[in-house]
């Protein structure tokens, strides 16, 4: 299974809910599922009467997606991030050439999100291990139900993929732009366009630096108190 090969920007989201096993891997639910199976999505109207204060594992759990939902919302709607964004693809169609545009638009938003978890995960040694100590807490099974409960389609795939996920721990090479670029190169072949060459390795460097110098802009102090 292939499916492990998705970069997004999962440590980002479940920073926040170190202390919460399911709330971190609701977090992480959505782009789980966009990666192994599309029609199992899930939408907040139908998880939200679910994320009552109980405290249950099916609480937490969609407590976690709502708030990964409502993140999203908010966050592709910023000025910082259309920036940034805009900033990154311009870049990439420099380095590709402008009959490029799609691939361009693409990676200039995939890249913004990933390498914002690259510069959380430098200014926070030693989270990641634990980001992944606690995902390991949670019961594959016990997921996989909870969102078959609420999501548009059931699916049989999440609960083989979280422990891939676990064991494949893509995020560590975000750090270190030439794996980048092979984690990149990984998710192109998923979504079927062309692989980048390694010309765009610059294009990542700055990229990281531009996500640092905006990053007040992208992850607000006033809505994300102590994740920058």
């Amino acid at each position: 299974m292939q499916a492990y090969h998705s970069a997004v920007n999962y440590f980002a989201h479940g920073l926040p809910y170190l202390d919460q096993p399911y709330v971190l891997a609701g977090t992480a639910v959505p782009d789980w599922l966009s990666v192994v199976d599309r029609r199992a999505r899930v939408r907040a109207r139908t998880v939200a009467p679910h994320a009552d204060a109980t405290g249950a594992e099916d609480a937490q759990l969609a407590a976690g997606i709502l708030q990964h939902l409502d993140d999203d919302q908010w966050f592709h709607g910023t000025r910082g991030f259309v920036e940034v964004t805009g900033a990154m693809t311009r870049e990439f169609r420099e380095v590709l050439g402008p009959g490029d545009g799609m691939r361009c638009s693409f990676l200039g938003h995939i890249v913004t999100e990933l390498l914002l978890d690259r510069v959380l995960i430098e200014q926070h040694p030693g989270v990641l291990d634990r980001y992944y100590e606690v995902m390991s807490e949670v019961e594959p099974t016990v997921v996989e139900a909870n969102v078959n409960r609420w999501a548009r389609q059931p699916t049989r795939q999440l609960d083989p993929f979280i422990p891939l996920f676990l064991a494949e721990r893509f995020l560590d090479d975000y750090r270190h732009t030439e794996r980048l670029l092979r984690r990149l190169n990984q998710v192109m072949r998923r979504v079927k366009l062309p692989s980048l060459p390694r010309e765009v390795l610059p294009v990542l460097e700055h990229g990281a630096e531009l996500v640092r110098d905006r990053q007040g802009d992208l992850l607000p102090a006033e809505r994300y108190p102590g994740i920058g």
